[in-house]
């Protein structure tokens, strides 16, 4: 979609994105992957850590700790040689909002054998990956599909409640795919907050990490005129904030989402935006009550 811009707006978001950048004292899922140096570590605790990225910061925080404290000081060489029945009663007591001990045991054993068979988590997304693509939407896809394959009966017997699908989210579905793109952000993205432990997927590829903050401040600035959240609508806040950076579009998601956190948007209240970095840009009025029309031919 086509949004008229201040002259401004190139130089707030990338302010924007340079104070935030350097902010380490903000609670956020990434810190517990950044006190590990090595880098097998860094890609497995931040799957887990990402997996867990839904909810309140502080219990998003506390089961990764919780998590984490059973893996021990090697959270790679911990699932290579992880054994679900050993494990039963230590992780499988663990709990996040709807997701069970079991589901972690689950998301354990698929990244086991991701490990075991490919290497890396890195080399197993990566035989589903296409560099000619425009973004990891394909990839995306066929990552969660060749997950999901794998036999769980050991973990789940013949129950079908098997909440480790939602760690797996897929783009054909219609899912926003957030805590993929997340985890992805970390692994590709390198600066003060992003690891770039990965190599082979490029920045530009990356679709933003799509939660209610991100919506807000997405159709304030009229970068999405999507109504319901979902994969074309990720793609399209993406697309919106290559205008600004083709080559690194996500590296705005953390500062635009902290616009929103701290309750500077003025999207959901009768105040005007006077304390909004995005003010005479942004129009939170006119977002709450225009009617978001789905875009024809749109994917």
């Amino acid at each position: 979609m086509s949004v008229r811009l201040p002259a401004q707006a190139q130089s707030t978001l990338d302010s924007l994105y340079q104070q935030f950048d350097q902010c380490r004292d903000i609670a956020d899922p990434i810190q517990r992957v950044h006190k590990f140096r090595n880098a097998k570590d860094r890609e497995v605790v931040g799957f887990c850590a990402a997996a867990l990225a839904f909810g309140r910061v502080t219990s998003i925080l506390k089961s990764i700790d919780v998590l984490l404290a059973v893996m021990g000081d090697s959270p790679a060489q911990f699932v290579r040689q992880f054994d679900v029945s050993e494990h039963r009663r230590t992780i499988g007591s663990i709990t996040h909002r709807w997701i069970h001990g079991r589901d972690l045991l689950a998301l354990l054993s698929i990244l086991q054998r991701m490990l075991l068979t490919s290497g890396s988590i890195e080399t197993f997304f990566n035989e589903g990956y296409d560099a000619s693509m425009p973004d990891i939407g394909d990839a995306l896809e066929s990552f969660s599909s060749r997950a999901l394959s794998v036999d769980l009966d050991s973990v789940y017997g013949g129950d079908r409640r098997r909440n480790v699908s939602y760690f797996f989210s897929r783009p054909s579905k219609g899912s926003a795919c957030k805590r993929l793109n997340l985890y992805l952000r970390w692994m590709v993205r390198r600066d003060q907050r992003d690891l770039g432990v990965w190599a082979t997927v490029r920045p530009d590829q990356l679709v933003i990490p799509l939660d209610t903050h991100i919506i807000r401040v997405g159709q304030c600035l009229g970068l999405t005129s999507y109504r319901s959240p979902g994969w074309a609508m990720a793609r399209e806040i993406t697309n919106g904030l290559r205008r600004f950076d083709p080559i690194d579009p996500v590296k705005y998601d953390f500062s635009l989402y902290q616009v929103s956190m701290m309750n500077q948007c003025g999207f959901t209240t009768s105040r005007r935006d006077d304390l909004c970095p995005l003010r005479g840009w942004c129009r939170p009025g006119s977002r709450r009550r225009r009617s978001f029309v789905r875009p024809s031919g749109h994917h």
